[in-house]
């Protein structure tokens, strides 16, 4: 039975073209009609999830010239051609070229497939576009080049609400979609080296989102200070001196990372005593009465003199001097928190009344009023506590949207810029407080209507597993090996033959992947407003440094601002 098919599948059809290019055919398959251009070549294997074809070189030379680039990029490395399967037409993504020692002018290609569409019966077009395939063509059929026109069918956006955010390449009218639905429920992540435009694309896709959902909920984590200036009017700008972030918030694993200073054996019995006195510090608030189930983790209201109070009594039932030492780092370390005016957004004592609900609205955008972003600047939070500050922020997220499972669903959007810094791959690093709640997002997130979106320099620095969560890759040019076979690792195996470009792409191009589009495409980004862009640039050493004068008062200026600890 296989013999026979495979004989089949190559039989001659002695009434073919073969002018130009030696193509064979099934005879049982009906020749695809009205197609402008000839073939240029024709498959000689099939895999599961591509083919190889054999290509005329002398053809691809040929349309290297057409006035389509569609056209004049078939075949090519990076581009796609289609192959006739019955009366559909299979979308391909070329992989590689190889020339065949044969004296014929032959190249090969390993191609990948992309998905089907039907034949116009009266144009031959390619219509009704569809990602992925219900059948496999025979060896022999015939490869064609892709016109612009078939683009525009593959990639042109359905009824799906989507955003537009560029130009599909190589084409200059087709536009890149990202569907927002499935992009924002399966999470998304924008990789780039730095100088590649990614700040600029960032702010392009949630100015999109933004225009298109008035009404949203999305909170940025922004660690440079870079977006304030992109959503000033279109978003509220938070930043040290108005988050007002109330410290009793955190929970036990956030209290220990803040205040407890120790390791070792040490760490665990500070950790003990901070526990005693923490619950017992928060019971004396009036939230806590008529609670069954108060614990270190829930988020009442207490004040750090209550809490060094605790410390304080719990030491003084002790006999021996030598074991004070314990209580006495917790002590010291809760007075410098409370002593030290960098960490006043939140330790201050102003923080104390119970604005809990004050603060999520506030932060979550409920409601948006038409301002759905919060920007939160962490550039101005001490190092040491900016992994806990993102923690409680992403933990609010999540215990929200678990908490209110009950009420109407507002799912919340959490963007975290540098998210190596936060969901590093290193275990032994600190901030595991802030990893696990991320990794827990990005696991469980989608089932509460939480969504995750990862900005990052460096996708091989990132936790194992978070980014093989995100069902969109947004990839712009990445330098580093290690993060190019990272991302391919992360990718489906249909897409990793498309991603063998990204080391090839320009500034402000990206490769899409993913459930956020039908199928992978590469993008060029639009143009955003200058009003609209971060304050990302690079600065122009050549032309800065030909300037001079007023440098003794600037130095002052800064000097002043420098000791005051502010802007």
């Amino acid at each position: 039975m296989t013999d026979m098919m495979n004989l089949h599948g190559f039989q001659r059809d002695e009434h073919s073209d073969t002018s130009d290019t030696p193509v064979t055919s099934s005879p049982t398959v009906s020749p695809l009609r009205n197609q402008r251009y000839e073939a240029i070549g024709q498959v000689v294997e099939v895999s599961g999830g591509g083919a190889r074809i054999k290509i005329q070189g002398q053809r691809l030379r040929d349309l290297a010239g057409d006035a389509d680039p569609s056209v004049a990029m078939s075949g090519q490395v990076g581009s796609q051609v289609k192959l006739e399967s019955g009366r559909k037409w299979l979308l391909a993504n070329v992989r590689n070229l190889k020339v065949l020692d044969d004296g014929q002018d032959t190249v090969t290609a390993e191609i990948d497939f992309l998905g089907e569409g039907d034949e116009d019966n009266q144009s031959g077009k390619l219509v009704d576009f569809k990602r992925g395939i219900t059948g496999y063509p025979i060896p022999g059929n015939r490869v064609f080049p892709v016109t612009g026109d078939d683009l525009k069918q593959m990639f042109a956006a359905d009824e799906r609400p989507h955003i537009e955010i560029g130009t599909v390449y190589p084409t200059k009218d087709v536009r890149g979609a990202l569907y927002i639905d499935a992009m924002l429920g399966k999470h998304f992540a924008l990789l780039g080296s730095t100088g590649t435009g990614k700040s600029t694309s960032a702010a392009l896709i949630m100015h999109r989102i933004c225009d298109m959902a008035p009404e949203g909920h999305i909170v940025m984590i922004d660690p440079h200070g870079e977006y304030s200036a992109a959503f000033k009017g279109y978003g509220e700008l938070f930043n040290v001196d108005n988050l007002a972030m109330p410290y009793w918030l955190m929970n036990f694993e956030e209290h220990c990372e803040v205040m407890i200073t120790s390791s070792g054996a040490e760490k665990q019995r500070d950790a003990d005593i901070l526990a005693k006195c923490l619950l017992h510090a928060r019971s004396k608030n009036r939230a806590a009465e008529g609670l069954t189930k108060l614990t270190v983790d829930s988020p009442i209201p207490y004040t750090l003199t209550d809490l060094t109070n605790s410390i304080q009594n719990e030491m003084g039932l002790l006999n021996k001097a030598t074991d004070t030492a314990p209580y006495m780092r917790l002590k010291t370390k809760i007075d410098e928190l409370k002593a030290d005016p960098r960490y006043s957004f939140m330790f201050s004592g102003m923080l104390v009344a119970d604005s809990m609900a004050t603060f999520i609205s506030k932060i979550f955008r409920l409601p948006a009023k038409g301002k759905p972003i919060s920007i939160v600047d962490v550039s101005g939070v001490p190092s040491d506590i900016t992994s806990v500050v993102v923690a409680v922020l992403s933990r609010l997220v999540f215990d929200y949207a678990i908490w209110s499972r009950n009420e109407l669903q507002r799912p919340v959007l959490l963007i975290c810029e540098e998210a190596h810094r936060y969901v590093p791959s290193d275990k032994t690093s600190s901030g595991q407080a802030v990893r696990k709640i991320l990794e827990r997002i990005a696991k469980e997130g989608r089932k509460y209507g939480v969504s995750l979106g990862l900005i990052t320099q460096r996708p091989s620095d990132l936790a194992e597993g978070v980014l093989s969560q995100c069902g969109t890759i947004i990839s712009m040019r990445l330098n580093n090996d290690r993060d190019q076979a990272f991302v391919k690792s992360a990718m489906p195996e249909g897409a990793r033959g498309f991603l063998d470009v990204i080391p090839a792409l320009r500034n402000r191009e990206c490769i899409v992947c993913g459930e956020g589009v039908s199928i992978p495409i590469r993008v060029s980004f639009d143009d955003l407003e200058r009003d609209r862009c971060p304050a990302s640039s690079d600065p122009s050493f050549t032309d800065l440094w030909k300037q001079s004068g007023d440098e003794e008062a600037m130095v002052t200026r800064v000097v002043k601002r420098w000791r005051a600890q502010g802007r």
